[in-house]
């Protein structure tokens, strides 16, 4: 079909775009005239392509329509108008012209909200449901006949921005495609438009903005986030108009404390609280202000009312300058109404847009190394020399607007300062549980307490859920290439690399990892993990397939491989950092997001990881991190139907409840790894010295918290003896004790619930016929240290000599390997007739017991 396209915006550009790709032929483009020496986006468009272009000022005068301007668009032959985004009234001699009349977009159901202003008022109306109607444009312009609509699910923080570019602009192009296919085969419907139901509201300007405190903190969320970030709700306050940006109802665990905000007319004073500004509705409810603007343009985080602005400038450096410049040269192609751009420039006051914040994001990337902004920054820096300034000090690291607010536990130990937080990191934000719930994590080497946890409940993981949802869909992950991701997942491993020491401190304290161990392994493979996946990012490939032999062939298949979406990931506490990162580097690396579960009784050095992830500059909502229990968040991962998949190390029996789980929410995919024990199988053959030692390592490494643990030796029976013996030999050498002395082979076992597990292991194969030759319980010191020498939970003392029944072939020296709590004479004589009763039951077995199958256990 001759198509002529009427409107503006990138959205105009797109629906042309995509109608020429169709096959259609757009004989003309009628535009608005360039603003500030600036064309429209659809008209530049156009004009590459060598399609007229036509911007004219009016269509009509008086209600007439202009005889020149209806005759030069007649001269073109369009079959049908197609309207993206009109803002000029057509007169009806233009838009019945066509033999297929004319179509336009709107962004609302109609015939709800017509009018201007309908996504603004979707969202102050409380809308739960919103979307696009294209219709049959009429002498009402948005009362014609519906062709189309499309809806989608309103969510609770979306603005006019979020709505509009996570589901107005891709779906509307779509639609408007869509449309036009429908009118090409003939069979396009016309559905009268109904009047039941329908409104009309004016439109949103600054003046008619302003907020009415005399409803309830719902209404007040949805008229701040309907005029974000046009035209901007305001009050007065503080002798000046201030305007609230980034409103939110989601308020749990937030308390209302810090210095009062008077507003009048407000039903309480606002609080300035480190999270934002708190306002009350007339319902005594709250919500959350997140940024301001002041009167005289400048928006600041809200929790930074009455901070002042940052008076230190810095100085920049000659590379610095030299950057400032270029920058300055990308200013003036932005800005072609300002003959010089100085530091006093406003770049909203000189006439950009919103269009122009993405130009100046990416033209940024492009000069600055691919420095990421958020389209935020530019709102918060308006200024030329503010703006150099926020771009110098992201370059350096040390921005302060990107630092996020932590409530640290700080604890000296291994000559270091600690800093670690404690709640969880829902958003890029580190915040309370609901209800303010908390628990205690444990040092395993002496059973203090380090520091009190924020518990997670099932409200949480729907917070942290949406929070990765959100940023898998709308935020800056999935908009950057790439390499981008891998260039920040680089970051990641070199901030990670660089609090290596920190880092396996924490994991010696807080899962007992002997230091040395953990700063190679536990830290030093994550670092290695992070900068293998970030290598990946840009080498996700698919593939092209053959499909069909017909000649000709001019089939083609191919595969994309693309990010699934929000990925649940469950740990275990063998090794909290690494297993973290086998999982999570792997899904960054793709494109996902996460939210992560740390075991419950190790969680800070993934708390750690979360702030680490933040001075990476991880976009926000990337990485979640939610400690607290299996049965509750873990059960509730596996169930949310927004999480794509589980990936989940731990138990046989729980890997089984995860799948079926998965399997009856939404039929995500699972990875599972789970129990089990390999063994070693030892020859007479062997260098007996080798054999002992890898033995060891096998089942000792890492405490023996180690998944590929060796928990079974078999041994052959002609060297059986001598190797038990060897072994016992080497095992008495090892140092178990504080994690954090560097000549220490063996910390406490990573808490106390596992400790009593490994004991009743060994007392369980004592009484299955085992002979306890070494170890089998807990040293006489706190925390949760496993032993090579005899004894129990008390303090032990040995027996006297063996009694004259237990000289067996046992051998006189069982009194060796047995002793009891500070015996007199006579309890040890009853303990060891016990044993020497269980003995003589087992004689029978004895030779199995001794040459057959030797089981170290490796607890």
């Amino acid at each position: 079909m001759k198509i002529a396209v009427i409107g503006q915006s990138l959205f105009g550009q797109e629906v042309y775009r995509h109608l020429r790709k169709e096959g259609h032929e757009v004989v003309g483009v009628f535009t608005v005239p360039d603003k500030d020496g600036k064309a429209d986006p659809l008209g530049l468009e156009a004009e590459k392509d060598g399609v007229p272009v036509f911007k004219f000022p009016r269509w009509r005068v008086k209600g007439q329509a202009l005889p020149d301007v209806v005759a030069k668009y007649q001269a073109l032959g369009a079959e049908l108008n197609v309207l993206p985004f009109c803002s000029q009234f057509i007169p009806m001699e233009v838009i019945n012209a066509p033999c297929h009349g004319s179509i336009i977009y709107h962004p609302s159901l109609l015939p709800r909200h017509r009018g201007a202003s309908a996504i603004n008022w979707t969202l102050i109306h409380g809308d739960k449901k919103g979307g696009f109607t294209i219709f049959w444009a009429d002498d009402g312009l948005d009362t014609g006949d519906l062709l189309l609509q499309k809806e989608c699910e309103i969510l609770p923080d979306d603005t006019v921005s979020t709505l509009y570019n996570r589901f107005l602009f891709p779906e509307g192009i779509k639609g408007m495609v869509q449309a036009v296919r429908l009118i090409a085969r003939g069979n396009a419907p016309r559905l009268p438009q109904p009047e039941e139901g329908a409104t009309y509201e004016g439109i949103q300007k600054k003046e008619t903005a302003k907020i009415n405190w005399e409803q309830s903190a719902e209404a007040i969320h949805n008229w701040i986030r309907g005029n974000d970030k046009v035209p901007g709700a305001w009050t007065e306050a503080c002798g000046q108009k201030l305007t609230f940006f980034n409103s939110t109802l989601n308020t749990v665990g937030l308390v209302p404390e810090g210095e009062a905000l008077p507003i009048p007319g407000a039903h309480r004073p606002g609080i300035v609280t480190k999270a934002g500004l708190i306002l009350f509705g007339n319902d005594d409810r709250m919500l959350l202000v997140k940024n301001i603007q002041l009167e005289d343009g400048r928006m600041i985080p809200a929790s930074c009312f009455f901070k002042g602005a940052d008076s230190s400038v810095l100085e920049l450096t000659e590379t610095e300058l030299i950057m400032a410049e270029t920058v300055r040269s990308a200013w003036k192609r932005i800005l072609p109404s300002i003959l010089e751009v100085e530091d006093s420039t406003d770049f909203f006051k000189s006439g950009a847009a919103s269009v122009d914040v993405v130009r100046l994001v990416e033209e940024v990337k492009e000069l600055c190394d691919g420095l990421e902004l958020e389209n935020e920054d530019v709102y918060m820096a308006t200024t030329f020399g503010d703006f150099i300034q926020l771009l110098v000090r992201k370059l350096r690291g040390d921005d302060k607007e990107s630092e996020c607010i932590i409530d640290y536990v700080e604890k000296e130990a291994n000559k270091l300062t600690l800093r670690m937080p404690h709640q969880l990191f829902i958003g890029g934000v580190f915040v309370d549980a609901e209800g303010a719930k908390t628990y205690e994590t444990i040092n395993p080497t002496d059973g203090s307490v380090i520091c009190q946890v924020s518990l997670a409940q099932v409200s949480d993981v729907d917070k942290a859920v949406a929070a990765a949802k959100d940023a898998f869909e709308n935020g800056l992950w999935g908009k950057i290439s790439a390499r981008d991701r891998g260039r920040l997942l680089y970051r990641l491993a070199d901030l990670m690399e660089q609090h290596q020491e920190e880092l396996a401190t924490i994991e010696a304290l807080d899962a007992g990892a002997v230091y040395t161990l953990a700063l190679k392994t536990h830290v030093g493979m994550s670092i290695q993990t992070f900068r293998y996946f970030a290598g990946w990012c840009d080498k996700i490939q698919g593939s092209t397939i053959p499909i069909n032999q017909a000649r000709p062939n001019r089939n083609l298949t191919l595969t994309r491989k693309e990010p699934i979406g929000v990925c649940g990931i469950v740990i275990p506490w063998n090794y909290p950092l690494m297993m973290l990162s086998w999982k999570t580097a792997a899904c960054l690396a793709a494109g996902n997001t996460v939210v992560i579960k740390p075991a419950q009784v190790t969680p800070l050095t993934a708390l750690k990881f979360a702030e680490l992830t933040l001075k990476a500059g991880i976009p926000k909502g990337v990485v979640n991190i939610l400690p607290g229990s299996g049965s509750l968040v873990g059960q509730r991962l596996s169930d949310h139907p927004d999480v794509r998949k589980i990936g989940f190390t731990g138990s046989t029996e729980v890997g089984k409840h995860i799948m079926k789980s998965c399997a009856l929410s939404n039929v995500k995919k699972v990875s599972l790894e789970l129990g089990g024990k390999s063994p070693l199988i030892i020859f007479a053959d062997c260098d007996l010295s080798k054999a002992v030692q890898m033995g060891m390592s096998s089942v000792f490494f890492n405490k023996g918290e180690n998944c590929i643990a060796a928990g079974r030796l078999f041994v052959e029976d002609s060297i059986h003896d001598h190797f038990v013996q060897k072994v016992v030999e080497e095992v008495k050498k090892m140092k178990i004790g504080n994690p954090l002395d560097r000549d220490t082979n063996h910390g406490p076992q990573n808490h106390q619930a596992h400790l009593r597990k490994l004991i009743e292991y060994c007392q369980r194969g004592v009484e299955e016929g085992a002979t306890l030759v070494c170890g089998g319980s807990q040293v006489p010191r706190p925390g949760s240290s496993s032993s090579r020498n005899p004894a129990h939970l008390d303090t032990w003392t040995p027996l006297p000599e063996c009694p004259r029944p237990l000289q067996t072939e046992w051998g006189p020296n069982l009194s060796h390997h047995l002793s009891v709590p500070n015996p007199n004479l006579s309890q040890a004589y009853t303990y060891l007739s016990r044993i020497f009763h269980l003995i003589k039951s087992l004689e029978p077995k004895e030779q199995e017991l001794r040459h057959g199958l030797f089981e170290l256990l490796p607890y």
